[in-house]
């Protein structure tokens, strides 16, 4: 992967100070590229603009809620001042509420969605507002393999990422249409090693896990990376998103039982879940964490599929290079 370009450019990672957006936005540090994150902690964002420096690039952290439009769009303004122009803009930020449907209230349902699907709206928009002058641009839309595959004890969170997948397909209609040079791509995670299970809303009755397998953050980063270098319009990652994403294609009503059986336990532990827990749906929740959660000892490095994916280029020209070489020593020894 030629990371040396991303050199200098001016990356955003909504949510960038904790999981996965923490893990992007030192991802894109480390190859030289000077990064704004976007988040509501103050003392997380400090944290994460110190190890993000020392890479040797600029920081800059804003506590910002990226269901406040305006908030989201003046962000943008003061990064064009402080940093340059904006080359990427990573819409990560997200919550979620562990519940069945019947347990969840209104106001609840509608703050998940404002900030899982309506941030990504706002920051697309922010992006597009100062990318359109320059006609150049890439923006990321952090998805999941849940916005093909629906689960349950999620629908505000399966809802949303759906909705992000059908926003993005009609502005990428829209930019088809104008011509424009801007990119725009969907990444769709598998379960990641993130904090958010120890901090989003839960009335489960035991603590949330991502279902397995779990995968670690950088996985993720690096598959963000991946995809704007190669500007794929989609990218799924891992081999369960591939499975799930196919699979509910071809066979969805098989999904929903599987779902039902499958994910419903999958998502919890065996440890019950305190009812007075922190979450961080209204409020951030304090607390020194970084990318990982706490599965570190269950979670994957890397993905075979992943990698396949990444190495296509010379792995097929080298397979049929080995194909033709064996077909003629066995005409020649025949």
């Amino acid at each position: 992967m030629d990371s040396s370009r991303f050199s200098e450019r001016i990356v955003v990672v909504t949510g960038g100070s904790a999981g996965l957006g923490r893990a992007t936005a030192v991802a894109f540090a480390k190859v030289g590229a000077h990064v704004a994150i976007l988040a509501r902690d103050h003392e997380r964002l400090r944290d994460a603009q110190e190890e993000i420096e020392r890479y040797g690039v600029r920081c800059l952290g804003l506590s910002v809620d990226v269901s406040d439009a305006d908030a989201v769009d003046d962000a943008a303004e003061v990064i064009e001042s402080e940093l340059g122009a904006i080359d990427i803009w990573v819409n990560n930020a997200m919550t979620t509420i562990f519940a069945s449907l019947d347990q969840i209230e209104p106001a609840e349902f509608k703050r998940v969605t404002e900030v899982t699907y309506l941030g990504v709206v706002y920051g697309t928009m922010a992006a597009l507002k100062r990318m359109r002058r320059r006609d150049q641009g890439t923006i990321v839309q952090v998805g999941s393999a849940l916005a093909y595959r629906s689960i349950p004890l999620q629908s505000a969170y399966c809802g949303a990422k759906h909705a992000i997948r059908g926003f993005t397909d009609s502005l990428r209609a829209e930019l088809v249409h104008e011509h424009s040079r801007l990119k725009i791509t969907m990444v769709q995670m598998p379960a990641l090693n993130t904090p958010q299970f120890e901090w989003c809303l839960s009335r489960m009755p035991r603590k949330s896990q991502p279902v397995p397998p779990i995968f670690q953050p950088e996985l993720g980063a690096r598959a963000i990376l991946w995809a704007i270098l190669h500007e794929r319009r989609e990218l799924y990652v891992g081999f369960p998103s591939v499975k799930a994403i196919i699979g509910n294609k071809l066979f969805p009503a098989l999904g929903d039982r599987l779902a039902a059986r499958d994910a419903w336990e999958g998502q919890m532990t065996d440890e019950p879940q305190a009812q007075d827990a922190a979450a961080n749906l209204f409020a951030p929740v304090s607390g020194a964490v970084r990318a990982h959660g706490q599965f570190d000892a269950r979670a994957r490095s890397g993905s075979r599929e992943l990698w396949l994916r990444r190495n296509l280029t010379w792995l097929l020209p080298t397979s049929l290079v080995m194909l033709t070489i064996g077909v003629a020593l066995a005409v020649k020894n025949s």
